[in-house]
């Protein structure tokens, strides 16, 4: 890929990161039960699980692709369509003035333990795999190397991982919990805007 598509990319998984959802409330839970080395340790372990999803949802696209000429028509389409979807879901709940998914529940897990959740949360969180078809399959082409496929997934488990230790340790510096958790319908509300944003460049053909 060209730098120009590596820096748009990397903006994609930002924003996956960022965005409130299940991963997020596994992060902070662990992280107010356990403090700053549980919400790293889960940080991490959510880092090495999307960067392993990022990989396979990658070569799986690339492969869908070379198989089938209608998958790009499938994917482009049933994108748009997700991304409706997500946009609507954050309205919804940024209207509701909702805090993040899951941020009442408090329980005591181990470093380990919180690894482990993060890495499996990564895995099994529906947002992100909404999220892979949506915005990530644009950038995959049929012709694309193993390198490039490992590069992929390599940049977004740096992305993903550095974001949710980041959080970790703001955190568990001052009030943070309370800061992010009096945004938190603002962030909803923002990411909803962005999903539809998405949604026109994708249909326009200019994702």
């Amino acid at each position: 890929m060209e730098a120009g598509s590596w820096i748009a990319l990397a903006t994609v998984f930002m924003l996956g990161a960022m965005s409130p959802g299940p991963s997020l409330a596994v992060v902070l839970r662990n992280t107010m039960s356990g403090g700053r080395s549980q919400g790293v340790a889960t940080g991490i372990g959510h880092g090495i699980g999307f960067g392993v999803y990022a990989f396979l949802a990658a070569l799986g696209i690339a492969t869908a692709l070379s198989l089938n000429e209608n998958t790009e028509f499938v994917l482009r389409w049933g994108g748009t369509a997700i991304l409706v979807w997500l946009g609507i879901t954050f309205l919804r709940h940024a209207s509701a003035g909702q805090s993040v998914e899951g941020l009442e529940e408090v329980h005591a897990a181990s470093g380990r333990t919180g690894f482990i959740q993060g890495f499996l949360i990564a895995l099994f969180n529906p947002k992100i795999l909404a999220w892979m078809l949506a915005l990530y399959a644009p950038f995959i082409e049929a012709d694309f190397g193993m390198e490039t496929l490992l590069g992929m997934g390599v940049l977004g488990m740096t992305i993903d991982g550095t974001w949710y230790v980041t959080v970790a340790t703001v955190l568990t510096t001052g009030d943070g919990v309370e800061r992010l958790r009096s945004k938190a319908h603002l962030i909803d509300g923002a990411m909803g805007l962005l999903m539809f944003f998405f949604a026109a460049l994708i249909l326009g053909g200019w994702l």
